[in-house]
């Protein structure tokens, strides 16, 4: 009963690889900007969804990819680029998580689809645009520093 289907193998190496990404490119924000908000939030939060997607691949005894993410993602010239650019891609990954929903019926990959999806959606999106608002200023639309409006 623990075999996955090709398609959710590939579900979940998708789902994988999109969360390393983000990771990877908050990351390399922060390393170009500083602990800005709410790159430093939201990169927390990639790596608790890395976790959960790792704790499916051990329980269902697939090798974990490595991220190769790392060195390879876009640099920005300013803060409101990256801010742009991350509302878009959480838009895009709510749109996969909605796609990877259908690739399987198992309870646990979808709790874990469900929560990564609701996550992206509700918390990292509303974020990004308050910070893309703002001017790309880094807090989360002006003057709301220290008040953790990104991802938990």
């Amino acid at each position: 009963m623990n075999v996955l289907s090709n398609k959710e193998i590939l579900a979940l190496g998708e789902a994988l690889d999109d969360e390393y990404k983000s990771w990877a490119t908050y990351d390399q924000v922060i390393k170009d900007f500083g602990q800005v908000r709410p790159f430093s939030n939201i990169r927390d939060a990639e790596a608790r969804h890395i976790a959960a997607l790792h704790e499916l691949f051990t329980l269902y005894e697939l090798d974990i990819p490595q991220n190769n993410w790392p060195g390879r993602v876009p640099r920005y010239a300013g803060l409101q680029q990256a801010c742009l650019d991350a509302v878009s891609a959480e838009i895009e990954n709510g749109e996969m998580y909605e796609r990877l929903l259908l690739a399987t019926q198992r309870s646990d990959i979808l709790r874990v689809f469900r929560n990564l999806c609701d996550a992206s959606q509700q918390r990292h999106l509303p974020a990004f645009q308050r910070c893309a608002q703002g001017g790309g200023r880094g807090d989360c639309g002006g003057g709301r520093r220290g008040r953790g409006f990104g991802a938990r």
